[in-house]
Formats: structure tokens, C-alpha cells, sequence
């Protein structure tokens, strides 16, 4: 029998350990919502994302052959805490940023963005 072994469940102290790269659950939720939305509008058609060890991003498309239209950024390690959340256009500036996802996609005009 070995005394060693221990079961640790929902241990808050080991969570710093492992590093999210991707979307949290709610963030994801507030994202699709905005999606659906502009889909039933007829504004947007297609999504996709893009995962690295610095950023998550979800790609908004008009048409699946074109560029992304937008992109929705989160930012693992910003050097500005601004830096956070980031909504770009096709061809990377940064269009809006915030501390906040839900803040920043809030009352965004995206067909005058």
C-alpha cells in the first residue's frame, strides 16, 4: 500500500499552475450571443479562431471567402491590462480595447466600425 498518493479535487491553490489559452465559458457565451445576433441579421456568415500561446481570437467573416472582417482578441499576457480584449479589423490595427470583453463589444456599431 502506498501512503504517498493523495486525491486533490477542486484544489483553488493548483489553478494558477495551469495556463488557460483559450476563451473562458462566459466569455465564449457573450461572443456567440453577439454572433447569432448578426447572423440573423445577415451581416455576418462564418466565424473562426485562432489559437496561440499569446492571443485567442475569434475571426468574423461575410463571406467564407473572403479576409475576416473583424476579430475578437484576448490577450494572455497584455502589457497593457487595456490590452486585454481587442477588436481588430482585417488587417490587425486595433480598432477598439478594454479591460473588459463584455464593455467592449457593447454598443459597437459594427457596420460603421
Amino acid at each position: 500500500m502506498n501512503n504517498n498518493l493523495r486525491l486533490i479535487i477542486n484544489n483553488v491553490n493548483n489553478r494558477k499552475i495551469e495556463e488557460k489559452h483559450f476563451f473562458e465559458k462566459d466569455e465564449l457565451k457573450i461572443i456567440l450571443d453577439l454572433y447569432a445576433k448578426m447572423v440573423s441579421e445577415g451581416s455576418w456568415k462564418d466565424y473562426g479562431l485562432s489559437i496561440s500561446s499569446k492571443q485567442v481570437g475569434f475571426s468574423v467573416f461575410k463571406n467564407a471567402t473572403e479576409n475576416a472582417l473583424y476579430k475578437i482578441c484576448k490577450n494572455f499576457k497584455p502589457k497593457n491590462k487595456n490590452l486585454k480584449y481587442m477588436i481588430t479589423d482585417a488587417n490587425g490595427k486595433i480598432l477598439r480595447n478594454s479591460l473588459e470583453l463584455k464593455s467592449l463589444l457593447e454598443n459597437v456599431n459594427w457596420k460603421k466600425l
